[in-house]
């Protein structure tokens, strides 16, 4: 491997070496107060990046008010990953070529390449076209031209702070050079393990997966196959039960007025998404098999499948009707709207004890 980025490498190489070397020396000063303040900083910078660099900058999936753009742009310098237009840059490139030779981190070109490698050879051809929302943006550019010296500010007042409570060794170990380690390697872990292993839910043609640990250790970010394809949500969690602290965060901000226009997937979308892929799924499986049974199931999967499409494109068009309609008319579309609703629940309801049979009679990974 070539390497063309030697300033990123012999920084990444560096922190690295200080994580070990003064492992020894960090034991016989640590203090609970280092392993707290650990915490808060990898939680600061590592939010920062998933609200800001991620689902704010580089997707718009919500908007925010200058306040929270500059907080958001100052303390992701906790995570060094440089400013927010590069970031946004790859990331969008990501997204257009996923699993292919523009992908700047293509998983097709191992794990740890897309781990990390790619930063040391990584040539990027920048394409203004690809930002040109972000190039207007006097916050982003600002912090693209003056982004070492506010990561070198924003990290010493950080240090200076932890030496405040803790020996100075503790503060710059557990706050600087392992909160930097922490937030690197969780941030690449989406470009490498949430790319190979984990669930396909939506769409199996990507390598991107969904995997619940991960989302443990990236503030939701792990849920990967659903933002492959539904990139423009601002959550990436759409179950209750899902931990992404990113989308609490950034709900919270909509509710304190300093984030609005909050992008979301509705959930017949998401269903007939779902619906897609099983049906696939299924008759891939299905057609293996020769039996009388196989065969009537097959055809219930085809009708039950085209029964929830219609079901859905029904609820929608009825909902575009209902948004151009007048008052008077909206009166009598609600009660179409509920009947659709009611159906297509019922299909659903069908469709999901359908495939769930289906999976167990014949071993299908549903």
């Amino acid at each position: 491997m070539r390497i063309r980025n030697r300033d990123t490498f012999i920084f990444i190489a560096a922190y690295h070496i200080l994580l070990v070397a003064l492992l020894p020396f960090f034991v016989g000063v640590f203090s609970w107060p280092a392993a707290l303040f650990f915490l808060i900083t990898f939680m600061v910078g590592g939010l920062s990046i998933t609200a800001g660099y991620h689902r704010l900058f580089s997707h718009r999936s919500y908007y925010a008010h200058p306040i929270y753009e500059w907080t958001v742009l100052l303390t992701s310098t906790l995570g060094f990953q440089w400013s927010a237009l590069m970031w946004s840059h790859d990331h969008r490139l990501h997204h257009n070529h996923v699993d292919s030779d523009k992908d700047p981190y293509s998983i097709n070109k191992g794990f740890w390449y897309a781990h990390f490698l790619w930063l040391f050879s990584y040539k990027r051809d920048f394409q203004e076209g690809l930002v040109a929302d972000l190039l207007k943006n006097p916050r982003v550019m600002f912090q693209h031209r003056h982004y070492i010296l506010l990561a070198i500010l924003v990290n010493g007042a950080v240090f200076g702070i932890g030496c405040l409570f803790m020996h100075p060794l503790a503060s710059f170990y557990a706050g600087v050079v392992a909160r930097i380690f922490a937030i690197h390697h969780c941030t690449w872990f989406i470009n490498s393990l949430a790319h190979t292993w984990g669930s396909k839910t939506y769409a199996r043609e990507l390598s991107a997966v969904d995997n619940a640990v991960m989302a443990l250790l990236t503030f939701g970010e792990g849920y990967h196959n659903y933002h492959h394809v539904f990139a423009g949500d601002y959550r990436n969690g759409v179950r209750w039960y899902h931990f992404d602290p990113t989308k609490w965060l950034v709900w919270t901000a909509s509710k304190l007025g300093v984030a609005k226009g909050l992008r979301t997937v509705d959930k017949v979308r998401i269903q007939k998404k779902l619906v897609l892929k099983d049906k696939e799924l299924l008759l891939d499986r299905l057609g293996q098999e020769f039996d009388e049974f196989a065969a009537e199931l097959r055809e219930r999967v085809e009708t039950l499948a085209a029964r929830f499409e219609e079901n859905a494109s029904a609820l929608m068009a009825t909902l575009r009707e209902f948004q151009k309609a007048s008052t008077e008319q909206r009166r009598l579309l609600r009660a179409e709207i509920r009947r659709h609703r009611k159906e297509l629940q019922a299909s659903w309801k069908e469709w999901v004890e359908l495939t769930r049979n289906a999976a167990s009679q014949y071993a299908i990974a549903h």
